[in-house]
């Protein structure tokens, strides 16, 4: 007999992604201000949107992705220094995090999965 299928957790979006986040300063490359709700993904398309939340404590922001990173370390996105403010993630440097596209970027097709396959 078949194992059961589970049925999927109403806690968790059908397209996310889960990992470690870290802040960042910016770069020379990206002119963007610290005070801007921004972040670095590896492959999600620059300009889009996506929501950040903490598995932890549950608070969540919408940051624009405006760059390529974070690189190396295992951390599947940089988040700027007042996005990872309002996570509550300044004086740790990282938390555990789930990305969800807002937008465009939600479309019919996963972004997450799409890299993956890539």
């Amino acid at each position: 007999m078949p194992a059961p299928i589970a049925a999927p957790s109403r806690n968790v979006a059908p397209c996310s992604q889960t990992g470690m986040a870290s802040w960042y300063r910016g770069t020379a490359k990206n002119r963007a201000s610290p005070r801007e709700l921004t972040a670095a993904h590896p492959s999600l398309p620059l300009g889009s949107t996506v929501r950040v939340t903490a598995v932890d404590t549950g608070q969540s922001v919408v940051v624009r992705i405006n760059d390529r990173g974070p690189f190396g370390r295992a951390r599947i996105i940089d988040l700027s220094k007042a996005a990872a403010n309002q996570l509550g993630m300044l004086h740790d440097g990282v938390a555990r995090v789930r990305l969800e596209p807002i937008g465009a970027a939600a479309g019919d097709a996963c972004p997450f999965q799409q890299a993956a396959a890539g």
